[in-house]
């Protein structure tokens, strides 16, 4: 799992067992080994998973807005009253998903969270900026992406992972949520990066200016 979907999980258990929240529902989207990081989230605290089934072409294509219109119809289907996610993913590190899921669903967003305190249907949140810290208040439903810094994640113990192998896992499609996984991107060609020349030694400062002069740099 992603270690920043790691901190979301753990602030989403936690909010459960101070009876902020009433139920912690994992989703993640792809092809069937994802059922194992689900299974990992269950081990950890949440209550029940879903599987939304995405293969083959649909799976290469998918980026930050595809997983963003899936979460939103789920968000809705559910009811959700808190959507926390990673803030970025650790491969391409775009910092799109909850950006874009506030956007689809007109929801007020908490990002970059080293912080979340619930005061009824308020949610304050202490976000990292460049400058600092930055305190904003927001109402629910929210979306919040968490940091490096909001907790330290628990480790699944044995008898967790015993239990969440008996939890519940939906399968869905896309299509199921009348989601469009159409991209809108399209990858024309990737090119390797040219390759680094060797070094050259020199004796002497004059042997090196004397280089630089053949290359034309000086």
């Amino acid at each position: 799992m992603n270690p920043f979907c790691e901190i979301a999980v753990e602030e989403a258990v936690k909010l459960k067992e101070k009876k902020f929240i009433k139920e912690v529902v994992a989703v993640s989207c792809g092809p069937t080994q994802v059922t194992e990081t689900i299974r990992t989230a269950l081990a950890m605290g949440c209550d029940r998973g879903i599987h939304v089934e995405v293969s083959g072409k649909d799976y290469e294509a998918m980026g930050p807005l595809q997983i963003s219109k899936i979460f939103a119809a789920l968000a809705k289907k559910e009811e959700a009253s808190l959507v926390i996610l990673g803030k970025q993913a650790i491969d391409d590190d775009c910092n799109q998903t909850g950006q874009m899921t506030a956007a689809l669903l007109d929801w007020p967003q908490g990002t970059f969270a080293s912080e979340v305190t619930i005061d009824g249907e308020k949610v304050k949140v202490v976000r990292e900026i460049d400058g600092g810290l930055e305190t904003i208040k927001i109402s629910m439903p929210a979306v919040l992406t968490a940091d490096l810094r909001l907790n330290t994640p628990r480790y699944a113990t044995l008898p967790n992972i015993m239990k969440a192998k008996k939890k519940k896992i939906a399968t869905m499609k896309p299509a199921d949520l009348g989601v469009d996984m159409v991209s809108r991107v399209e990858v024309l060609r990737v090119d390797e990066p040219p390759t680094r020349l060797a070094g050259v030694k020199v004796e002497t400062v004059d042997d090196l200016v004397a280089k630089l002069k053949a290359n034309g740099t000086i």
